[in-house]
């Protein structure tokens, strides 16, 4: 259950770029360089139940390892996809509904903290949160 726990951002490398990339228009790629967001991550064996909260809203996703599922994004883009566990890392494979391109997104630990890397259209970017 090393996922479990309260993780509020800290810092993000490349993030509006990749928003950029995404459609996300400058309005609100500004509003999310200061969103505070804060994942709560709740594991159980292959369930995970995760609220997001930020300045501007939040949101609550229960999903299963390796089980499909619709999400909808903070700048209203919907995609759907699947959460597998390989390794020590979550990756997520999720294709926009409006486009069919992939947005593939990884957890992992690296040092106490979790990193949140983002990868769509070869633009990476990263955020990086601390418990």
């Amino acid at each position: 259950m090393a996922f479990s726990g309260v993780w509020k951002v800290d810092r993000s490398v490349n993030y509006d770029k990749f928003m950029e990339a995404m459609g996300v228009n400058v309005v609100k790629r500004k509003l999310a360089e200061h969103d505070n967001l804060k994942i709560t991550i709740e594991q159980n064996g292959d369930k995970f139940h995760i609220i997001e909260s930020s300045t501007f809203r939040t949101k609550e996703n229960d999903f299963t390892l390796g089980v499909p599922f619709d999400y909808t994004l903070a700048d209203g883009t919907e995609v759907s996809g699947a959460w597998q566990l390989e390794g020590e890392m979550l990756k997520g494979k999720f294709t926009r509904k409006d486009n069919n391109k992939v947005l593939t997104t990884t957890r992992v630990l690296v040092d106490g903290e979790l990193v949140q890397s983002y990868s769509y259209e070869g633009v990476d970017a990263q955020r990086i949160f601390k418990k």
